[in-house]
């Protein structure tokens, strides 16, 4: 039994990048899905494949990689809010992830985005985790 499955997701993808794998596969949950989806859009991953016709559904995530050097898009994956002690900033205090290099996945009342669209739609929330 996983106590906090966005951590799980990290791990998992954190541990793949080491490892230099070309394609990771993760059990999928709704918020699971919205963060791979954020991450197609600005660029962390290659592309992604939702499987549900097994149980439980998967998510294939085929991670990117710089053609020459072999180094991961993903230099960091970061849990910040987590259930023993939840993160939660308004559109204020919304954090900057390498001075803008990076991305903070924020769960908001609008959905799952990024710290940056969150800004601009001036709505605050869950800080979920820091990818650079």
């Amino acid at each position: 039994m996983n106590t906090d499955p966005i951590s799980d997701y990290l791990t998992r993808m954190r541990n793949a990048i080491r490892a230099n794998h070309k394609v990771v596969e993760i059990p999928t949950s709704k918020t699971k899905r919205e963060i791979t989806k954020i991450l197609f859009e600005k660029g962390y991953i290659l592309n992604y494949k939702f499987v549900d016709d097994v149980h439980p559904g998967m998510i294939k995530i085929a991670l990117k990689y710089h053609p020459t050097s072999k180094l991961s898009a993903i230099t960091e994956l970061k849990r910040v809010s987590r259930p023993g002690l939840r993160k939660y900033v308004g559109v204020e205090e919304m954090p900057s992830v390498m001075n803008g290099l990076g991305i903070a996945i924020v769960s908001t009342s609008h959905g799952m985005m990024t710290d940056k669209e969150a800004k601009a739609q001036k709505v605050g929330g869950e800080v979920l985790c820091y990818i650079s």
